[in-house]
């Protein structure tokens, strides 16, 4: 999935001589707790609804203190150094580089222009989707061999049995030369599926809650 598909197009922003007071006013009336600072359709800072709640004053200071707000602007408290993605670029790339750099947006630019902005409610949003968890599934996880054509293997088996998978994950095991298939299956009693995995030899994670309800196994 692309940056593209998920990024919100029209965005709110500021510029560098607007105040902080503008800025806080922009943020709270939209709802949003970043702000690129463009100048020219350039993105040349960021400020973030924490960076305004520290720049601004306790309530119990003076008159003379609040003007803070009212006199500085934008440029002098925003960060400079802004960290951007591609519309082109995808979706997992933009989430690492959130992590690996510990924000909560990316503006995102082509040609140095801005042409939107994700933020980490997007990608947990795109994350539960691309997960299946937002539909009404079962999910069997399965241990196998990590070798060529065992994903294949279990595949086989989704299909004798007519099942469709919403979505399917692959993880590290912790044991060594092993993996984890993590399948979102379109049915909400996967005995049957979980049985044939277990005749061919593989290993199923059980959750004993989800089978309970289901009644135990046959």
């Amino acid at each position: 999935m692309l940056v593209e598909s998920i990024m919100i197009r029209d965005v709110v922003t500021c510029s560098p001589g607007d105040t902080l007071q503008q800025a806080k006013l922009i943020s709270r009336n939209h709802r949003i707790r970043h702000l690129p600072v463009v100048e020219a359709g350039r993105v040349v800072g960021l400020i973030s609804d924490r960076d305004l709640r520290d720049a601004a004053p306790s309530t119990l200071e003076t008159e003379d203190r609040r003007q803070i707000m009212l006199n500085t602007r934008v440029e002098t408290i925003m960060v400079r150094d802004v960290h951007s993605c591609h519309p082109l670029d995808f979706v997992e790339d933009a989430a690492l580089l959130m992590y690996r750099h510990h924000i909560g947006c990316l503006p995102v630019c082509s040609g140095g222009q801005l042409l939107g902005i994700i933020s980490e409610r997007d990608i947990l949003h795109t994350l539960v989707e691309m997960m299946g968890v937002h539909a009404q599934t079962s999910r069997v996880e399965v241990e196998v061999p990590d070798r060529p054509g065992v994903l294949a293997d279990v595949s086989d088996l989704l299909r004798a049995r007519r099942i469709s998978a919403s979505t399917v994950l692959v993880f590290p095991s912790k044991k060594e030369g092993f993996k984890t298939l993590v399948f979102r299956l379109r049915t909400m009693d996967p005995r049957r599926f979980i049985h044939d995995i277990e005749t061919l030899g593989f290993s199923v994670v059980r959750h004993p809650s989800a089978l309970d309800e289901l009644g135990g196994e046959e």
